[in-house]
């Protein structure tokens, strides 16, 4: 049976090598439902080690609980049977096949533990994950804003410099019957109301 409400989820089964593998879908498709995929590979291999040892050393039966619940940025994942008995973080022997659950369980969660409940007659061991998401640079950093104001708003490209302009001269010559010494240039426009050519 599964239970979830807000993001805590149980599952009871018979920790027997049929059943870990369809526990293994169960625990991945519950973390991806709440979005921790990061947390999935080491949930997996943690959550096999500990149904691995049920299977081989729980007495007087196979029953267990496994248990996740996320709170925190935090994963905790737990399994509970009913054997006292506390599991051991040791180093085996080097050519051994069996005996590095706990000590791999230890060394890829931020922390681990066990502990016997009296009420119940068994025991729970645990191991807890950490979310870590790549940090997300707001607009309030400085460097941050810069780039987001030079995106919305680049800046206007730069204009050469325009010179004054001269006043428009044109040649003119000299009127029927009226003789010049030399030619004139009378300014046109605005420049024709500052000016004024004098003609003898």
């Amino acid at each position: 049976m599964i239970t979830d409400r807000s993001k805590t989820c149980a599952l009871e089964l018979d920790a027997l090598p049929s059943r870990i593998g369809q526990v293994r879908r169960i625990v991945s498709a519950q973390l991806r439902y709440w979005d921790l995929v990061p947390l999935i590979d080491p949930a997996l291999l943690g959550v096999t080690e500990l149904l691995a040892n049920v299977h081989r050393h729980a007495r007087p039966n196979k029953r267990c609980t496994v248990e996740m619940d996320f709170a925190d940025s935090r994963l905790t994942v737990a399994v509970r049977d009913g054997d006292p008995r506390l599991p051991t973080a040791r180093m085996p022997d080097p050519t051994a096949t069996s005996g590095r659950g706990i000590a791999m369980i230890a060394a890829l969660s931020e922390a681990w533990g066990a502990r016997a409940e009296a009420e119940r007659g068994g025991k729970v061991v645990w191991f807890m994950l950490r979310e870590r998401r790549p940090r997300l640079r707001l607009a309030e950093d400085p460097p941050a804003l810069a780039a987001v104001s030079a995106l919305a708003d680049p800046p206007a490209p730069a204009e050469p410099p325009v010179a004054p302009a001269e006043p428009l001269m044109v040649p003119v010559e000299s009127p029927v019957g009226v003789p010049l010494e030399s030619p004139v240039e009378v300014p046109v426009g605005a420049a024709a109301a500052r000016q004024a050519v004098t003609v003898a």
